[in-house]
């Protein structure tokens, strides 16, 4: 794993981290039907698929490394903080194999998953339609039967991410479409492997298919990543293969979706490491000032206590996400992997219940982080050519896709809190209640001083979620308007819970003389200062929670 992550390093430092800026500048081009994307990504992506990153945790049947899925993402984050854009790609790839493992024929899989898993074709996911965002009820894409068992596919759909590339030598689409005779709403939509390239028989490019990119958006950030309006069908029809049963295909891009929203929740991450490092970089080069203790004059900007509390405040926060998206993942292993039965259960309802709180809170964090970067550099930070403003652009998109922080709120609060009423809840306050007690038996009165914040924000978290299940049983408009706020509280005392663990293991460290001892005395000072000044804030989202709804009217 070491050696794994050390060559990551070396990748997303050396050949990532340079194309970040000129991607920003350059940004993507439609050109005759093709996108033709900035210099220095064809080579970067020839070099990504040489050193086998692609296939880090695919399935070995498939030409995977089968790597734990833990590695992955830590090897993702990199490619992530050091270029956002370039790392759209093979998360999509990888969310799409995902979704043919589960749910495709073993014909399609044969055919499709040795070229996808190794990075030779690319992968997208085609939900969004003009009339249809986060509504998928209003989807009207069609999809026609032919007489060989394939189908006809019609429709348009919108912000589809490296919807046409020349990185690959194809790309599939997975495209949710509706059959002739499907019910309306949710119910009836199916999944259609849409390829860009039809594959013959004996696995060679075949003709293109009726498939076509009509443009590419204009944003806000992510500039190298392409953002297509997608045409299907505007001739004959686009070829497509049904993928798994008919009208379950929102079942099975969920599949696909899960593995975005970790994903994305991560880029929030990646943002944040990112804006810091910069930012922390910046503070110690930017001499201005004199120190306010001192009195010494032309000081490091770093030597300011506003800085350094808000370079504290990125660090903190941005760590508190990482071990806790961490810790999801590892659970996620852990459901795939482990050979007891409840063990996996167990692992599986904790990782549903937190992905919308690693996809909706992480993604937040990055954006504070993002923008505390600008602040930092000052007026340097508003002049694009420092990279800070780069950073707060690429990051607006990160609670936005993949569903908003209000839909990841909502998906917590309905689908996860109310609807198993509580029984993930409690597992996981098992799990912070187990590491509190550890935190409790160490004998050491700075470490034992962590205790009362992490309990209080612990208590605050169970006592709103409790009041949210009883109220949410007659007046779900009610919890529904506080549902960001909650997921926001969430977060927090995660992140508290993750930062008591990170200190168990610091004293661990610490005990035994393994380690740096200077790393893990400040990751315990770090702790402190997240309880501080992120920890107290869930009594007041709590208050929310409790009273936020009432204030307005929607409160019974």
């Amino acid at each position: 794993m070491a050696a794994i992550l050390d060559e990551a390093d070396k990748f997303a430092s050396e050949v990532l981290a340079p194309l970040n800026r000129v991607g920003d500048i350059q940004g993507c081009r439609l050109e005759d039907g093709n996108v033709a994307t900035p210099a220095g990504w064809q080579e970067a992506y020839r070099t990504f698929r040489a050193g086998g990153w692609p296939t880090i945790a695919a399935p070995h049947e498939y030409g995977g490394q089968g790597m734990p899925k833990l590695v992955a993402a830590a090897v993702m984050e990199m490619w992530q903080a050091s270029n956002l854009a370039f790392s759209l790609m093979p998360l999509l790839s990888t969310g799409a194999a995902e979704a043919l493992q589960i749910a495709a024929s073993e014909p399609i899989k044969q055919k499709y998953l040795p070229k996808l898993v190794s990075g030779q074709w690319g992968g997208t996911m085609n939900l969004t339609e003009p009339q249809a965002g986060s509504d998928l009820a209003a989807l009207r894409a069609r999809a026609e039967p032919a007489a060989d068992g394939s189908y006809r596919i019609f429709g348009q759909k919108i912000f589809i991410t490296y919807g046409e590339h020349q990185l690959t030598d194809n790309i599939l689409h997975l495209v949710l479409a509706r059959l002739p005779d499907a019910p309306p709403g949710v119910k009836g939509i199916s999944l259609f492997l849409v390829p860009k390239y039809l594959v013959n028989d004996d696995g060679a490019l075949g003709d293109r298919n009726d498939v076509r990119c009509v443009s590419v958006e204009h944003k806000l950030g992510i500039h190298a990543s392409p953002t297509c309006v997608m045409a299907y069908g505007d001739n004959s029809g686009a070829i497509g293969y049904l993928v798994g049963e008919p009208s379950h295909g929102l079942e099975y891009m969920f599949v696909m979706m899960n593995e975005a929203r970790f994903g994305v929740g991560l880029q929030g991450i990646a943002i944040a490491e990112r804006a810091y490092q910069q930012a922390l970089a910046y503070a110690h080069e930017r001499i201005q000032g004199r120190d306010a203790l001192t009195g010494e004059g032309s000081v490091p900007i770093a030597a300011h206590p506003d800085v350094r509390r808000m370079l504290m405040l990125m660090q903190s926060r941005t760590q508190a996400a990482r071990m806790l998206a961490y810790w999801v993942v590892g659970q996620f292993d852990v459901a795939h992997a482990h050979t007891d039965a409840y063990e996996r259960e167990r692992a599986h309802q904790l990782v549903d219940f937190l992905i919308p709180i690693v996809k909706g809170w992480s993604t937040e964090v990055g954006n504070d982080s993002a923008y505390l970067g600008v602040q930092i550099h000052g007026g340097m930070g508003f002049v694009e050519e420092t990279g800070a403003a780069q950073h707060m652009r690429d990051a607006r998109i990160l609670t936005i896709y993949e569903g908003t922080t209000g839909i990841q709120a909502n998906d917590l609060l309905t689908r996860k809190l109310l609807r198993d009423n509580g029984s993930s809840l409690k597992q996981l306050l098992a799990c912070m209640r187990a590491d509190l007690d550890s935190l409790r038996s160490i004998d050491d009165q700075r470490i034992k001083g962590l205790v009362p914040p992490m309990e209080a924000s612990l208590v605050h978290f169970e006592s709103a979620a409790l009041s949210l299940i009883e109220r949410g049983k007659t007046n779900l408009g009610a919890v529904m308007f506080v549902a960001v706020p909650f997921l926001m509280l969430a977060g927090t005392v995660c992140g508290a819970w993750q930062w008591g663990k990170a200190v168990l293991a610091a004293s661990r460290r610490l005990g035994d003389g393994t380690g740096d001892a200077r790393f893990h005395r400040e990751q315990i000072e770090l702790a402190h200062f997240y309880m501080a000044h992120v920890a107290t804030g869930a009594s007041a989202l709590a208050e929310t929670v409790a009273h936020g709804a009432h204030e307005w009217g929607m409160g019974a």
